[in-house]
């Protein structure tokens, strides 16, 4: 530049009174005035300015902006240093309009010109300015202009590289501000091939702008996924001194190999065998690195070098296909769990959250449970907190339930206010899921109650009810232990809607202990109820009433507190109603009727927990998949006893509700429900049973089978397109199932006329269908980018062969659509483990000698032999695994029982794996000849 040029656009000549500090706002003001007026003047004169004095003062005024004062005026002087042909002013220029032009400005037609005509000069420099101009505005107007422009450039053979990687973060930039802007043509197989070129600025761009336009169109970008393999591949085995420039201390690459990562994990594993046997090497790579000692002690190098490792983890759980390297995860962030920096111990614990649903390495997730205890004792960040909670949670299930509830429960007594109610409602899930017996269900719910009464829920305590008036053999329990409790001087008033219930319908069960007669539990119960709001006292009034049908010695007792006047004469209606109507009831009525009305309370119809569903709301949209994942732990015993009673009125018929019992709405949980056919429930309106379709003859079926995943796996994607994702979640116990349906709108355009249907073909002789199906209508418009949910109850009848099918028909712009699927509906599902002794599981086997009783195969090992692989796939087939029973130890035994309604099916097997020879062989015996067939052929594939 001239020497002007160079010097005068300093600091200190565009503002002298700025550059001595010490002047007062006022004085500054002062000054901003004087010069507005100075400018004003000078774009008003009648001599013609030059590029210089018009650079100058379109300057001064952005800098006068960038202090906070307004500017009206020099807008168009900015847009004639457009037409510059100097850097320098077309700079000032079109920095200017970026920060000060509105999107809505008149001016933008002007400037669009300005634009297309740099973008056609063919001048890299300018054609940049005017890229970052676009990007920084962003205006619909500007992208309606050049988003057909903007590609063409992208892909342009003659473009520079500086000119590339402008337009790719441009055209990124228009597409999250306007999708429907930018046109998806031939360019888009041509800018996946960026990710080869030469320039690596060039490359994090496309990466960049290619993982945005492949979540709405992966079909369009799918060849990027070898692209982006091999450019990972180059990138984690170069030297820190291959890449110079880009190697930010030490680490070749960093922001690239992320977003390289984050791209993969749009796109389900590679079907490739030597794109995904490149990529696993990636990632065995990373992992391997990640345990050799630092080559710098700067923050900045591990920083970049546990980015890349965090996010491939996010890609090995992501895949949720490759046992040892979710392992190796596991193990990798079991180290960060202790280290001094705080983010690094957050992060490890989050990612864990997620590898706890992971059949694979649920395991190994355990091993670190002492680690994570430690954390929620002694860390002293509450954010730390909260994600070792939710990973105690995450790891939970039968073999250590006791323990984790047990320190979540004591935790809770020094936990911070935040997170105490998501505390209680995992505490009370935890419980309820995995109870060894009702009592220590009991005991924990009332602990919760104890130590924070405040932050139980009404979910809560309903569901204790729930469960002890659908269970005898806790009742008595049950009632004993709340009379105890309801000795402490301080009771929180939850504890006494508890006692009232419980004592209410089961108080007679203790009545024979002189320390817990009618009178002494009467007293104790209306000595709080003075201190307790009216909803309580309303339910006060409904037990003491049943204490009239329980225990006649307490009628007259209990009449003179019904006949007071602080009763009958209260302020609030509902109070006053009640005591009116039960003193009446009590006076009027014969013994019979008092009894007849009274009658103890029936069970409550069987459907799940409400808990659940609230502690989802609370967490947020997103938790689903961490607080459900779908992993069902096969020796788990659900408390399976009771619903959140239907919403009532003031007084319901059975006398005790106050308003409703649960939230309306109450979505499903964890817990399995029973078949409608069950508890002789009619088919609901929205429902529909299996319906036979109508076959032409032959065997043919087009529909595509389900992923093999899915024998051994309950939950994952079944199906996804450019249009469509469906994904599923499900379990089973016995002869009975549930399974979750989510139909997800990838596009922007709302779904009409949605139409899931389950239909089976049954037996083609005999016509007999051997499951029953019952489905729940779901809405027949899905708005772009929404997801809806379908429940279906499974009962398996009889044994079967084919699974059910899914027939999905719905409208996209118009246009009629429609797929059938397999649904992962297969015999092992029912298959319930059975644990016996080795003499026993021999004279079985000998039982069961016939040779069509025996299926056996003999095939070649598809994945790596590694016996803890072997051991959670055979226990998510569904069988036990018995040990001591083989003599050769590394042969695996197992043995379950096919649960249908019609009979049960008995089922041993034997897998013999030859490491040597990289062989198995699978025997399987049971009493049905199909069967056995059937399931040799399921478990063979998982191998």
């Amino acid at each position: 530049l001239p020497a002007r040029e160079r010097n005068g656009m300093r600091f200190n000549c565009l503002f002298p009174a700025f550059s001595s500090p010490g002047k007062s706002k006022e004085a500054e003001i002062k000054r901003i005035n004087k010069e507005l007026a100075n400018i004003r003047s000078k774009f008003k004169g009648d001599k013609a300015l030059d590029g210089y004095s018009k650079k100058k003062y379109v300057c001064k005024l952005l800098f006068i902006f960038l202090l906070g004062h307004d500017i009206d005026f020099g807008h168009m002087e900015a847009v004639n240093l457009l037409s510059s042909n100097k850097y320098t002013e077309k700079q000032i220029g079109y920095l200017f309009i970026s920060v000060l032009v509105n999107s809505n400005s008149e001016l933008i037609r002007l400037i669009n010109n300005a634009i297309k005509n740099d973008l056609a000069s063919r001048n890299p420099t300018f054609m940049c300015l005017a890229l970052h101009c676009i990007a920084n505005v962003g205006s619909r107007e500007m992208g309606e202009a050049f988003a057909a422009d903007i590609p063409r450039i992208l892909v342009a053979g003659d473009s520079m590289d500086s000119v590339k990687q402008s337009a790719a973060l441009c055209l990124l930039r228009l597409y999250k501000a306007s999708p429907d802007l930018v046109p998806m043509g031939e360019w888009t197989a041509r800018v996946v091939h960026l990710l080869n070129d030469q320039h690596m600025g060039v490359v994090t761009a496309a990466v960049s702008l290619i993982t945005c336009l492949c979540k709405k169109n992966p079909d369009d970008f799918k060849t990027c996924i070898s692209l982006a393999v091999s450019r990972l591949s180059r990138i984690v085995s170069s030297a820190s001194t291959d890449l110079q420039d880009y190697t930010y201390y030490f680490v070749p690459a960093p922001w690239l190999s992320v977003k390289l990562l984050r791209l993969l994990q749009c796109y389900p594993p590679p079907e490739d065998a030597a794109v995904k046997g490149r990529l696993v090497e990636c990632l065995e790579t990373v992992l391997n690195k990640a345990q050799e000692p630092p080559k710098s002690k700067k923050v900045q190098h591990s920083n970049a070098k546990n980015a890349i490792l965090f996010e491939t983890i996010s890609l090995i759980i992501h895949y949720d296909s490759e046992p040892n390297l979710l392992v190796r995860a596991c193990n990798q962030l079991g180290q960060f769990l202790q280290h001094r920096e705080t983010n690094l111990r957050y992060l490890a614990l989050e990612s864990m959250c997620t590898l706890a649903s992971s059949e694979f390495s649920h395991e190994a997730v355990k091993t670190h449970i002492d680690t994570v205890i430690n954390a929620l004792k002694t860390e002293r960040d509450v954010s730390v907190r909260q994600r070792a909670a939710d990973l105690l949670y995450a790891m939970c299930d039968r073999s250590n339930a006791k323990q984790i509830v047990s320190e979540m429960l004591r935790y809770l007594e020094t936990a911070d206010y935040a997170i105490r109610e998501e505390i209680v409602l995992k505490v009370a899930i935890l419980a309820e899921k995995y109870a060894v017996d009702y009592s220590w269900y009991v005991d924990t719910i009332l602990n919760l109650i104890r130590i924070a009464g405040d932050y139980v829920s009404e979910e809560v305590w309903y569901r204790v009810l729930q469960i002890v008036t659908n269970r005898d053999d806790v009742q008595g329990y049950a009632a004993k232990t709340v009379f105890e409790a309801l000795q402490a001087p301080a009771c929180h008033e939850n504890m006494v809607k508890v006692g009232g219930y419980i004592l209410g319908e089961f108080g007679n069960l203790i009545a024979g202990d002189p320390r817990s007669s009618p009178p002494v539990q009467f007293s104790l119960l209306h000595s709080k109820f003075h201190l307790c709001s009216v909803a309580t006292r309303a339910l006060l009034l409904s037990t003491y009433i049943k204490f009239i049908n329980l225990f006649p010695e307490t009628k007259a007792t209990i009449q003179g507190v019904l006949r007071a006047g602080s009763q009958l004469r209260n302020a609030d209606v509902e109070l006053q109603q009640r005591a009116v109507e039960y003193l009446t009831l009590s006076s009027v009525a014969s013994t019979d009727v008092l009894a007849t009305v009274l009658e103890e309370m029936p069970p409550f119809p069987e459907r799940e927990s409400s808990i659940l569903a609230k502690l989802k709301r609370k967490k947020g949209p997103g938790a689903g998949s961490a607080l459900d994942d779908g992993r069902r732990d096969p020796s788990s015993n659900d408390i399976n006893g009771g619903v959140e009673p239907t919403p009532s009125t003031v007084v319901s018929p059975r006398g005790w509700a106050i308003g409703a019992w649960g939230p309306p709405g109450a979505t499903p949980s964890h817990l399995l429900l029973r078949t409608p056919s069950e508890l002789g429930c009619r088919e609901p309106p929205g429902g529909r049973l299996l319906r036979r379709p109508s076959y032409q003859g032959g065997n043919g079926d087009s529909s595509p089978p389900p992923p093999p995943r899915f024998v051994c796996k309950n939950n994952g994607v079944l199906f996804e397109n450019q249009l469509l994702q469906i994904g599923v979640k499900s379990e089973f116990r016995q002869n009975l199932g549930r399974m979750y349906l989510f139909y997800g709108n990838k596009t922007s355009v709302q779904f009409q006329n949605f139409s899931p249907t389950v239909v089976h073909p049954g037996d083609l002789q005999t016509h007999i269908l051997p499951l029953a199906v019952q489905t729940k209508r779901v809405a027949a418009q899905v708005d772009g980018g929404a997801q809806v949910q379908q429940v279906l109850n499974i009962e398996c009848l009889r044994d079967f062969l084919t699974p059910p099918l899914l027939s999905v028909r719905f409208r996209y712009g118009g246009a009629p659509q429609s797929l059938t699927l397999k649904l992962p509906v297969t015999i092992n599902k029912f298959f319930q483990p059975t644990e016996m002794a080795a003499q026993d599981f021999f004279q079985r086997w000998k039982q069961l000698s016939l040779p069509q009783q025996e299926a056996q195969k003999i095939f070649k090992a598809n994945h790596p032999m590694d016996a803890e692989v072997t051991k959670a796939k055979l226990l998510g087939f569904g069988s036990a695994l018995l040990d001591n029973v083989d003599p050769n130890p590394e042969n695996f035994v197992g043995a379950g029982i096919i649960q249908t309604k019609a009979l049960q099916v008995g089922c041993l097997l034997r897998l013999e794996p030859n490491a040597q020879a990289q062989m198995y062989r699978l025997t399987l015996r049971t009493s049905k000849e199909p069967v056995s067939r059937h399931l040799c052929e399921l478990l063979a594939q998982q191998f």
